[in-house]
């Protein structure tokens, strides 16, 4: 491709700069600023010439969340192309979510700014109805990590590779560019210093720090050490459980943990409920963990605090306490691997560890459930997890059932379990993204019902038909937005409406029928009512999506 030749524009610096920062899809709600990065890949598909793929989605969630899935699976950011502020404001959602997820991705969207002014017409309809004080810039930032406007076809190129960087450096997160039509329809040729972008380099702290920490986890009588995250970073888990098993120190995921972190099979995991550990702790060691305690005030005063973390202090968080006697800040897992070196140079008591291994050599005990008629929650999840390959990925946008999901699956490898974060709606295509990233890698999705009907729907099972992205739907269908009702009873739990059962907000009883809407895409829809049905339904799921269809299997549970 002639990528020097005079009637190159700013489309192809665009798609130039995917190629040299390793973009391998182009993520796209179609909008009309976009057709000179299309000519682009047109060129490139005529040539021959190696470039990110493409994909037109008919939705801007469905977008943005496959993009998150997608990254989630391979670490790489990815290219999302959106409308005008229009388009931008339909994937806020789902770039919130990503920017909690600490997911990478550069996304982009166009005003004009001459409004057909000059010998450049962009269209009319940029200044009939898409102009927007302050320019779409200015909407993005709040919900992005950087966001800015590409001046002319000289840079876009050039701001295209920054925000990658941008993106993929602590914190991770999306980035934002306005590229104007003017820009995007100016001529362009490659920069002669162009290169394809390195990997970011590792950061891991000094010495004289490693050792401090190794020091309080040495005397630590009764340390404990919670995770959200720390298995979304590369070798986290894995380096989380080294240290853990080296001092034999007890592991808690707590409600807030976002993905698979430590072993849920092994002795040393304490499940979800840090209260017990965190009341009689000498030293608690936070690894990627945000949200520690509730009411954020809650900390234990008489305990000493490690935080590891590349990023302690999320700037996207509007209110944080960790409350720490000391940080470790570094990519992850070289600081947790680091740090386990220096244990060990310093020397473990073996006395301390020995009391800890006695103390925690059986797993805890599970949580009893209620005793009911119909589909328990736990039982589709026990199901579940017989019947999943072993490295299958969950995908889980349940509410009130998520303690179950994450309890339960038992996860025991990394990239086993992961929740969708931000705002409902985005299971369906983070779990689409997850799939096409590792098209041989089995894909499942928990979802609420209400949580499902917040998707885009029919956007996302016609990508999944057209992509061929066979994935497993398993909806925990109890016909209402029950946080909803539990919310109003911790506000009012002997108010009007439990003395009249007259409930607002909550009754889903009138939804369409969730295993119907497969039919019109030639998928899988199962509804099960009964126990004696679930194995088998779930099954013959299982069986359809291993044959290359999405299933939807619609559970009524009895909570």
């Amino acid at each position: 491709m002639a990528e020097g030749s005079a009637a190159l524009d700013g489309g192809e610096a665009i798609l130039a700069a995917c190629r040299d920062i390793g973009v391998d899809v182009v993520f796209c709600s179609s909008g009309s600023e976009w057709a000179p990065v299309w000519e682009a890949l047109a060129r490139q598909r005529r040539d021959g010439a190696p470039g990110p793929r493409y994909l037109d989605l008919m939705h801007e969630t469905l977008a943005v969340a496959m993009s998150t899935g997608y990254t989630l699976a391979t670490g790489r950011p990815q290219l999302v192309l959106l409308h005008a502020v229009p388009g931008l404001l339909q994937g806020a959602n789902g770039i919130h979510g990503a920017l909690l997820t600490g997911v990478p991705m550069v996304v982009a969207s166009a005003e004009s700014t001459t409004y057909g002014e000059t010998g450049t017409d962009p269209g009319s309809q940029w200044y009939r109805n898409l102009s927007i004080v302050g320019g779409p810039q200015a909407v993005a930032a709040p919900f992005t990590k950087w966001s800015t406007q590409v001046g002319d076809a000289s840079t876009a190129y050039g701001h295209v590779v920054r925000a990658a960087e941008l993106a993929r450096r602590a914190p991770a997160g999306p980035v934002y560019l306005n590229v104007p039509m003017e820009v995007l329809l100016q001529p362009w040729s490659r920069p002669a210093a162009a290169r394809p972008v390195p990997e970011p380099g590792a950061r891991v702290s000094p010495a004289v720090e490693l050792e401090r920490a190794a020091g309080l986890l040495k005397t630590a009588r009764r340390p404990v050490i919670l995770t959200e995250s720390a298995g979304r970073h590369p070798d986290g888990f894995e380096a989380l459980l080294e240290l853990a098993e080296a001092l034999e120190i007890p592991v808690v995921e707590p409600q807030s943990a976002v993905c698979a972190n430590f072993p849920r099979t092994h002795r040393l995991h304490r499940g979800g409920d840090p209260a017990a550990l965190l009341a009689e702790a000498d030293l608690i060691v936070l690894v990627c963990c945000r949200a520690p305690y509730y009411p954020p005030s809650n900390r234990p005063a008489d305990s000493r605090v490690l935080v590891i973390d590349d990023v302690p202090h999320r700037p996207y968080v509007d209110y944080q306490v960790l409350g720490a006697d000391q940080y470790l800040e570094g990519d992850v897992a070289p600081t947790l691997r680091a740090l386990t070196a220096s244990v060990r140079e310093a020397g473990i008591d073996g006395a301390l560890t020995g009391e800890r291994a006695e103390r925690f050599a059986a797993a805890p005990a599970e949580r009893p459930r209620p005793e009911a008629a119909g589909i328990d929650p736990a039982d589709v999840v026990d199901c579940l997890r017989e019947l999943l390959d072993p490295d299958a990925a969950v995908i889980d946008e349940t509410i009130t059932h998520a303690r179950v999901v994450q309890g339960r699956l038992k996860a025991d490898r990394p990239g086993r379990y992961s929740y969708v974060q931000g705002g409902l709606g985005q299971g369906i295509g983070v779990a689409l993204g997850v799939k096409l990233a590792d098209p041989a890698r089995e894909v499942a999705l928990t979802v609420g019902d209400g949580s499902f009907l917040y998707n885009p729907i029919v956007q996302s099972l016609s990508a999944a038909k057209s992509l061929d992205l066979p994935v497993l739907i398993v909806v925990f269908n109890n016909r209402q937005y029950l946080s909803m009702k539990l919310n109003h009873l911790r506000f009012y739990p002997e108010g009007t409406a439990v003395a009249e059962d007259d409930f607002h907000g909550v009754d889903l009883s009138d939804q369409p029928d969730l295993a119907a809407l497969a039919e019109p895409f030639g998928l899988l829809g199962l509804t099960l009512s009964e126990p004696d049905e679930l194995r088998a339904g779930l099954e013959k799921a299982l069986q359809a999506v291993r044959g290359g269809t999405t299933a939807i299997v619609d559970v009524r549970v009895n909570r």
